[in-house]
């Protein structure tokens, strides 16, 4: 059910060194995305970048209209290319062309102790999941059922340093476990973010799945330990796209088959997210 449409821009935030957290006005898209989907961005009236990028859903926001429906959703990016350059140079009333949402986005919450680990700009997607398990906010339209609410919430969050660290408070306010590391221990545990997944399921109260999203090694690291402990986990893969929705095949990924053979499938439309015991992934 993705719309294309034109969103103005409400507002942005610097949140982190070269991370910016920006508000658009879309209500087509803010209505219809659901948590860990994701909505391509193109400048109005530019070629330089030709294509769109993707962007995964933060949250969205009712603006001046109480709680529902929402108006307005929110994206967390790092300023790295032409585009993301173009968009910290935006203000309030600039326009910019979105279509979505797209993608499949995470499960809902199935009650016990939920874990998600993000590394990166990978904790995005994780405020929208967490608002809807906690049963805080609903998504979609009509408004998906969020599913068990989690008994036990622990977010564990990586960065190269802690300038790095975009949205701690985030999860804070939220009122979950927020563990953080970082590479050269300038905050929390000095070493990866998957340290900490390692540690939360060699403990006493391990988690009963695990929701994750950040760069592919990350990743691979934490579909092995989940996969040692038979812990269910999926994670969301940051893949560069050029459609969006399933036309070039430059996304795609290889998926593990029933009889142990692998395919190819693309991450925009059977993704981003994916049961980590499907992925097949490069050797390092």
């Amino acid at each position: 059910m993705a719309v294309q449409e034109r969103a103005v821009v409400v507002a942005q935030q610097l949140v982190a060194q070269n991370t910016y957290r920006l508000r658009l006005r879309c209500p087509g898209v803010a209505r219809r995305i659901l948590p860990g989907q994701f909505f391509m961005l193109r400048a109005v009236g530019e070629t330089d970048p030709l294509l769109g990028r993707p962007f995964a859903l933060l949250d969205v926001a009712a603006e001046d209209r109480g709680e529902e429906p929402p108006e307005a959703l929110d994206l967390g990016y790092v300023v790295v290319g032409k585009l993301t350059r173009r968009l910290a140079q935006l203000r309030a009333g600039d326009e910019l062309d979105i279509w979505g949402p797209l993608g499949n986005g995470f499960p809902r919450s199935a009650g016990g102790h939920l874990a998600v680990v993000a590394g990166g700009i990978g904790q995005t997607p994780f405020v929208a999941v967490l608002r809807e398990a906690l049963g805080l906010r609903r998504y979609g339209a009509p408004p998906r059922d969020p599913g068990a609410a989690p008994r036990r919430v622990t977010v564990c969050y990586g960065a190269r340093s802690a300038p790095l660290l975009a949205g701690c408070d985030w999860f804070e306010r939220l009122g979950v476990d927020l563990r953080v590391a970082t590479d050269d221990g300038s905050r929390g545990h000095h070493g990866f973010v998957t340290d900490l997944l390692d540690e939360l399921l060699r403990g006493s109260d391990p988690p009963s799945r695990v929701y994750c999203c950040g760069p592919e090694p990350m990743m691979r690291t934490a579909a092995r330990l989940t996969a040692a402990a038979g812990v269910p986990c999926w994670l969301s893969l940051e893949t560069p796209m050029a459609c969006g929705f399933g036309a070039c095949f430059s996304c795609v990924t290889r998926i593990r088959q029933e009889d142990g053979t692998w395919d190819y499938r693309r991450v925009c439309v059977e993704g981003p997210v994916f049961p980590a015991d499907q992925l097949v992934f490069e050797e390092p």
